[in-house]
């Protein structure tokens, strides 16, 4: 989990850096460090923050441009009807 993402996730969110460093059961310094770039943080302490943040709902892509997103139930996960399930009675 990179910085961005961390400050990203918690946007999503709504969470301040103190509600994650809550949820985590770590500083609230420590997070504001981490997002911030600075320091060498230990990686079971990222890995506490983004594990909370994957409870709450979050899901980190990787790839050329690493990001965040919210679930699908965190959105509401209501894809509406599948193409295959239309009948006459539900295509409205």
């Amino acid at each position: 989990m990179t910085a961005a993402q961390c400050r990203g996730a918690r946007g999503l969110l709504g969470w301040s850096a103190a509600d994650l460093a809550g949820r985590s059961g770590l500083d609230e310094g420590f997070v504001q460090t981490f997002e911030t770039g600075t320091g060498d943080p230990a990686s079971g302490r990222i890995e506490a923050l983004r594990s909370t943040l994957m409870r709450a709902g979050i899901v980190f892509t990787d790839g050329a441009t690493p990001g965040v997103r919210l679930s699908e139930q965190q959105r509401g996960g209501d894809e509406g009807t599948r193409l295959g399930d239309l009948t006459t009675e539900n295509d409205r």
